[in-house]
């Protein structure tokens, strides 16, 4: 769910980086984004298959002894998506948050605090999984009271890999499943230099896409001095970030935790509550009220039109009989008319 929440993140700083005219930015923050995502999300597939199926971060702790690849190529994942040069995802972030800079200050502030909240979370689940003080060698009612009665009040079993007093035995994965994780970390380090915005002869990615971007690219026109200023914020909102959770979860400050987890985090911000509480009630009577202008007023006006036309169409029909006698009685009615109106004109 981590790594999910976080891929919706970073798809907000692309369409941050599209909005602000950089559209080399986005691909570059796309294939970037792709190098460590992949590496974050087999790694916790490794987590994972090492745990015996365990998957809820509060039963882990102190896996970097256990699973050493694992956990050094997941660290590298973090480092870059929270944005610590000279990792891959450093330098794509930070061209997105230059060209927002460029477009409108507020815009690098909601990028900035962005960064700050990726670091911050991408912080805890390392600490929570690779550093503390291992939740798995003890039966989950002792390690982790909380997570025990979920899973009771949720009838969930423990898997396999579960020894008989509840501990877990966790271990390194193969090399078929460690090996994509060491070519990936590689690329989560490298990555960046596809595109090196503060230097225009390293701009490779962009160079190769101006055939296909060259018209409405916005460019940068701030001075080198501004652009490592920009840069150096994007590695203190990093900083910011991972020392918040440092100073939070990996020195276990038990009492901030339960006030950030307990009333915040597992509420999910509140956003669903918040939604439930809108939908039920005024946003519901909203959205009904406009059901019933687009069916009574948008709707009307148009089927309204379409039934005139028809039955102007079924009356006019009529006309049409089908016997020739009637239409020539129609012709000589109105060539009398029109002889008449002559006349008239000719005698007045």
């Amino acid at each position: 769910k981590v790594l999910a929440y976080s891929t919706v993140s970073q798809l907000g700083y692309m369409f941050l980086a599209v909005g602000s005219g950089a559209y080399v930015a986005a691909i570059f923050h796309m294939i970037t984004h792709a190098f460590f995502k992949a590496l974050m999300f087999l790694g916790s597939g490794s987590v994972i298959h090492g745990m015996g199926g365990e998957q809820d971060m509060r039963r882990m702790g102190a896996l970097r002894k256990m699973m050493p690849i694992t956990s050094i190529t997941f660290i590298i994942g973090w480092l870059a998506i929270a944005g610590v040069p000279p990792f891959a995802g450093f330098w794509s972030k930070d061209e997105i948050l230059l060209y927002a800079f460029e477009k409108s200050p507020a815009l690098w502030a909601i990028g900035f605090a962005t960064a700050i909240l990726t670091a911050f979370y991408m912080s805890r689940q390392v600490f929570m999984v690779f550093f503390g003080t291992p939740k798995w060698d003890r039966p989950i009612a002792e390690a982790v009271p909380e997570l025990a009665q979920e899973r009771e009040d949720n009838n969930v079993h423990e898997g396999h890999g579960v020894g008989p007093a509840g501990e877990i035995h966790p271990h390194e994965s193969p090399w078929t499943m460690t090996l994509p994780l060491v070519v990936l970390a590689g690329l989560a380090v490298v990555g960046g230099s596809l595109n090196i915005p503060i230097v225009d002869r390293l701009k490779t990615l962009e160079h190769w896409l101006e055939p296909v971007v060259v018209f409405g690219e916005h460019h940068l026109s701030s001075p080198t001095t501004a652009k490592v200023s920009l840069a150096l914020s994007a590695t203190i909102g990093a900083i910011i970030g991972i020392a918040l959770a440092v100073a939070v979860y990996l020195r276990r400050r038990e009492d901030l935790i339960a006030k950030i987890e307990k009333p915040v985090l597992a509420k999910g911000w509140y956003f669903d509550s918040s939604i439930a509480a809108f939908m039920g009630g005024p946003g519901r009577k909203l959205f009904e009220g406009v059901a019933l202008y687009d069916k009574k007023v948008i709707d009307g006006a148009v089927n309204g039109v379409a039934s005139t036309v028809a039955k102007g169409s079924a009356t006019a029909s009529k006309l049409q009989t089908g016997y020739v006698r009637q239409y020539a009685l129609g012709l000589t009615i109105g060539a009398i008319v029109l002889v008449g109106l002559f006349l008239t004109k000719a005698v007045f």
